[in-house]
């Protein structure tokens, strides 16, 4: 088997090039099916996905049977400055993979977000609940699912959220190397979601990978906290001293709507290759433990 991963260079595509090399996650073994896999690994170095010439030419060069897209642009306030470069990545870049996918006659995992919903919920968000994007960056996200699902009939859309990995930046990183630099960190107190550990998610995107349940998944940690509650676990389990203080959204003054409640129960998963996401401190606490030296 052969697995295209654009993104590569990210937090979500560096996970998935190490569980396909080493043959397996922090959860365990992944699919058998997998251990020998082939890989052909893209980022925009490589491979600009807004281009739909380039996009066939790779795919069909490579023949991949499944293409994981892990390129997005994430920068959530960026894509309220620059809506026409995040609906290019996010929605036109994923239309080009969908149709490269089905000419060539790969399985399409397509990776999105909780901001596709209006984040004002009171439970966690399922696969079916109508989505409601607030933002450029959820609004992109939620076209690019829509492109994926009419151009590739193979498809997996597969929602996160609050991700962090061992590659790049991210929450975690940002609020470790705030408190040790200051002393302490304000964080919003009334947004609630899912830490989402990069590793438990890749795992998961290749668990897929080997079958044909097509379809509409969340892949989010288990469990909920406010990102007050997730700074102040990052805190403890790194053995800080820094404070770390809550504040309100209201505060904080995003140029961007944000969800205040996106939790995403992994319903899809449960359902069918299983949901063996761990309990986000429990994955927090280990992802800590390796990144120690980076201090």
């Amino acid at each position: 088997m052969k697995i295209m991963i654009t993104g590569s260079h990210g937090q979500l595509g560096t996970e998935l090039l190490s569980c396909l090399k080493t043959g397996e996650s922090e959860i365990g073994a992944i699919p058998s099916a997998l251990q020998n896999a082939a890989v052909a690994a893209a980022d925009i170095d490589t491979l600009d996905i807004t281009d739909l010439s380039a996009v066939r030419d790779f795919v069909a060069t490579e023949k991949p049977d499944v293409i994981i897209n892990c390129a997005a642009m994430t920068n959530v306030d960026g894509c309220e400055t620059q809506q026409e470069v995040a609906f290019r990545v996010n929605a036109i870049g994923v239309r080009n993979l969908a149709v490269a996918a089905e000419e060539t006659g790969a399985k399409f995992i397509h990776v999105s977000t909780d901001y596709v919903f209006a984040g004002d919920g009171t439970r966690p968000y399922l696969e079916w609940d109508t989505i409601d994007p607030q933002s450029a960056y959820g609004a992109s996200k939620a076209l690019g699912e829509q492109y994926a699902m009419s151009f590739c009939k193979r498809t997996f859309i597969v929602r996160t959220a609050w991700l962090y990995g061992y590659c790049g930046k991210n929450f975690v990183k940002t609020v470790r190397r705030v408190i040790r630099e200051r002393g302490g960190i304000t964080v919003v107190n009334d947004q609630r979601g899912n830490p989402t550990n990069a590793n438990d998610l890749a795992h998961h995107l290749l668990k897929l990978a080997v079958t044909e349940e097509y379809g509409i998944y969340h892949c989010t940690g288990s469990g909920e906290c406010s990102w007050y509650e997730f700074a102040d676990k990052i805190a403890e389990y790194s053995g800080f001293a820094g404070t770390v203080k809550p504040c309100t959204t209201a505060e904080y003054n995003s140029p961007t709507k944000r969800p205040a409640y996106s939790s995403l129960r992994n319903l899809g998963l449960e359902c069918t290759v299983g949901d063996e996401m761990r309990d986000w401190q429990v994955a927090l606490k280990e992802y800590i433990s390796k990144v120690e030296d980076e201090l």
